[in-house]
Formats: structure tokens, C-alpha cells, sequence
């Protein structure tokens, strides 16, 4: 990643609970599954790990083809030998459980300091319980919206992406007028205007959504559309809530 966001300058008026406690669900919930290598309590035994894997992945994961149909897929995974364990799923549950799964450290890295930067300030301005139904509103429909462009797949999507996404689209509605100090390249601060910030993140990945749908050759595991899904939400949800927020209370008169 070209350029690592690492502070805003706005003056959040309150500890943001709500975004300090996602992100340690998050990172907890990786720390316990078969994917990181400090679950020490599944099998070291590479064939069997894989196995604890798939399965986990899909049973938490979000499938677009369950999703629509409502249906769960048959079948056992390559890597369990055709000897995996029942289980039952609920597709739209997963919808909700996917946002806490992540494929390797690095894909939960990135996603985290994103959050840890830009999820504060829109924690403090649309208030705690709304930001928090919000982020798990957004990252549901950027589910969504990904499996309605792949309604016949079968492989499980992961990650907080979508709604992370949705926390930028907010940004952008509530505190475009803030700066950003990012790492160009991981090593040159530079303050960039976050809309500006924020607008050329979202740019870069309707770009590569655009590409996978026409160029089906540079398909990559990377799911774009559910970004672009979850941006989407993110900017109406924010502005119907932040609107609504303000509308809301009592009127005063301040002198």
C-alpha cells in the first residue's frame, strides 16, 4: 500500500469506545481461529491445519450464492479428505460473523489502522450506539451488494474492507474538512485534505472493481466490489444519520 494513513486532526471529545472495542473483537477473533499461528490448540500437522481452516472459513464466512438463497452448500472442502464435520450455518448470520474474519496479519493490519484512524472521528460525530450499528449495518450491505455481482459464487468472502469502507464514506460526510498526516511509500509524512484522502482511496478501488469486471484475466482475491459497496452505504447511511442526529434534538437558542 502506496500511502498509510496515521492521524486526523480533529479533537475527538471523548474516548472512542465503540471503535477501540471493534478493533480488539477483531483482532481477538483472529488471534483464535485456525488461521493464525498462535492458535496453538489446533493440529501443527500442515493437511489437518488446512482442513481446521477451510472449515472455518466456511462456516463463518460470507458466501454470496448461501446468501441469496438462502441455502447452505453441500459438501466438504479438498482439504479435509472427505472427512470434515457436519455443521449448520445461517447465511445471513454470516454476513454479520464475516466482518470479524480475516485472511493472514497483513490483511488485518491494514484494515485496523484504517479504522483506528478514521473510525474516532466518526464514532464522535454520530454518537456511539449509532456508529456502532453503522459499522455492522454498512459492512452487511457491502456483503450484499458484492454477492448480487457474484450471485453464483461459492467462495467465501472475509473482512472488515466493507465496512471499513463505510467508515471513509461517513468520514467524508461528517469531517472532509480535516487532514490527514499519512506515509507515502511507508517512509514521507505528508497532510493531505481528507476528502481528498478519502476520495482517491475509493477512486483507486472502483478502478479495479471497473477491471474486474472487464478484464475477468486480473481477477484477484482483493474484492473491490464490496469496497465500492461498502463506500456507497457508508456516504448515504452517513448523511441520513448524521443528518438525522442533529434534526433530532432540542431546539436552543445559544448566545
Amino acid at each position: 500500500m502506496a500511502v498509510v494513513p496515521l492521524s486526523d486532526d480533529y479533537p475527538i471529545r471523548r474516548v472512542p469506545v465503540v471503535t477501540y472495542t471493534l478493533i480488539a473483537v477483531t483482532v481477538a477473533v483472529y488471534l483464535l481461529s485456525p488461521l493464525s499461528l498462535m492458535a496453538v490448540w489446533y493440529s501443527a500437522e500442515p493437511l489437518v491445519r488446512f482442513c481446521q481452516q477451510d472449515l472455518y472459513v466456511l462456516r463463518w464466512g460470507a458466501i454470496p450464492v448461501e446468501l441469496l438463497t438462502g441455502d447452505q452448500l453441500p459438501g466438504t472442502p479438498p482439504s479435509c479428505g472427505g472427512d470434515a464435520a457436519e455443521f449448520t450455518k445461517y447465511p445471513w448470520v454470516a454476513a454479520l460473523t464475516a466482518q470479524f474474519l480475516h485472511g493472514d496479519e497483513f490483511h488485518l493490519l491494514f484494515n485496523m489502522i484504517y479504522l483506528f484512524v478514521f473510525g474516532p472521528t466518526v464514532e464522535d460525530r454520530l454518537g456511539r450506539v449509532r456508529y456502532g450499528l453503522f459499522y455492522l449495518g454498512t459492512g452487511i450491505a457491502a456483503t450484499v451488494g458484492f454477492s448480487l455481482g457474484e450471485p453464483s459464487s461459492g467462495i467465501p468472502l472475509v473482512g472488515a474492507s466493507g465496512a471499513i469502507l463505510g467508515v471513509l464514506g461517513a468520514y467524508m460526510v461528517v469531517q472532509f474538512r480535516s487532514r490527514v498526516v499519512s506515509l507515502v511509500f511507508g517512509l514521507i509524512p505528508v497532510r493531505l485534505p481528507g476528502w481528498a484522502f478519502v476520495a482517491t482511496y475509493f477512486l483507486i478501488d472502483y478502478v479495479h472493481y471497473v477491471n474486474q469486471g472487464l478484464l475477468p484475466d486480473t481477477q484477484t482475491e482483493v474484492a473491490y466490489g464490496a469496497h465500492v459497496y461498502g463506500f456507497i452505504a457508508g456516504v448515504i447511511g452517513g448523511l441520513l444519520v448524521y443528518r438525522i442526529r442533529w434534526r433530532g434534538g432540542p431546539r436552543l437558542n445559544v448566545g
